[in-house]
């Protein structure tokens, strides 16, 4: 099973999750801080480590980290856990970050999920945020049993692969096809403009194939549309319009209804399968679906870094924002020395 490539069992990691009440149904850590990447971030000492709790219960788990971590929060903890998951369940990407929090010695920043929104975004891409973030390796800390979490995690690494595929051409290579997975989630971001350096993807991949294989090797090599050489590292797909539609079909959800908006003439509200039929057929299928995924990463992006301002407060955020802004100014000067 492609989710055994996650598994990490870091001591340091678990020291860290210690300091937080034990109601998770997943936590996981990504970025810099667990991969190594290119570019300005190999360059930083003590990177701030990024973590993502899922939680079955946000008020019930919220209620007992302002017990044991009330300094963690912005003033939003005044008004209590009820209102603190009434923000993180109904705005932005359904997640609540508390960023620049000094833990067991590490500078991190944690966000919190609820359980049921984190498999509604593996399956159907409603937000492509944390999902985005779960489509590149990351370390899992801790999981329970929760069979539907599982699967929801399997069904978003093998939509990854689908989606990329059809922005590729018909024979691609590993790295190619890693770029295109890696870059889903940033399609579209406001943040890829103001605030993230520019090859960031780029600087995720080139360091990390290994991992990359690791996470995908078996949905690649089990995908009927997929001609994997993997010696080679090689990899063909089916670009027949017959081949286009059965994967435009296998999509989450939300990325068809925004092929259907895209290419839906106004009046004509056709049904979805009769769209992606036609684009199927279109030789700018691969821009079609690039243009879709924007139209979901973009508005989401936006939203939640305008909770950020709430959640984090006004003084972090600044030094926050701050950090990305020097990170993207150093990658500039490299390029340029």
């Amino acid at each position: 099973m492609a989710l055994q490539a996650l598994h990490s069992s870091g001591v340091g990691l678990r020291r860290i999750l210690a300091h937080f009440p034990e109601d998770l149904s997943l936590a996981f850590a990504y970025g810099s801080a667990v991969y190594r990447q290119a570019g300005p971030s190999a360059h930083q000492e003590n990177p701030m480590l990024d973590l993502v709790f899922t939680v079955d219960d946000p008020v019930a788990w919220h209620a007992m980290n302002l017990k044991k971590n009330w300094s963690h929060y912005s003033f939003l903890k005044l008004l209590g856990p009820r209102i603190i998951s009434s923000i993180q369940n109904n705005y932005g990407a359904g997640v609540y970050f508390n960023p620049l929090i000094r833990c067991d010695g590490k500078l991190i920043k944690y966000g919190v999920i609820s359980t049921g929104t984190l498999i509604e975004d593996l399956l159907n891409w409603n937000n492509l945020y944390i999902a985005g973030r779960l489509q590149k390796p990351v370390k899992i800390v801790s999981m329970n049993e929760n069979m539907a979490l599982r699967a929801a995690l399997d069904k978003n690494l093998r939509s990854a692969v689908t989606t990329a595929c059809l922005m590729l051409p018909e024979s691609f290579s590993e790295e190619d096809l890693f770029i295109e997975i890696a870059g889903l989630s940033y399609s579209g971001d406001f943040r890829m403009v103001i605030g993230e350096e520019k090859s960031k993807v780029l600087n995720i991949v080139k360091p990390n194939v290994g991992h990359f294989r690791e996470l995908y090797e078996s949905i690649l090599q089990k995908d009927p549309q997929v001609v994997y050489k993997m010696h080679q590292g090689q990899l063909e797909i089916d670009k027949s319009p017959e081949g286009q539609f059965t994967q435009l079909m296998t999509l989450p959800r939300t990325l068809q209804q925004q092929i259907n908006h895209i290419m839906d003439p106004p009046g004509r509200n056709r049904d979805v399968e009769e769209t992606l039929l036609q684009v199927a057929q279109d030789p700018d299928c691969g821009d079609v679906v690039r243009l879709a995924i924007s139209s979901i990463v973009r508005p989401s992006s936006i939203r939640q870094s305008t909770k950020g301002l709430f959640t984090a407060g006004m003084k972090k955020s600044v030094i926050y924002s701050s950090r990305k802004l020097n990170k993207m100014w150093k990658g500039w000067m490299r390029k340029a020395s």
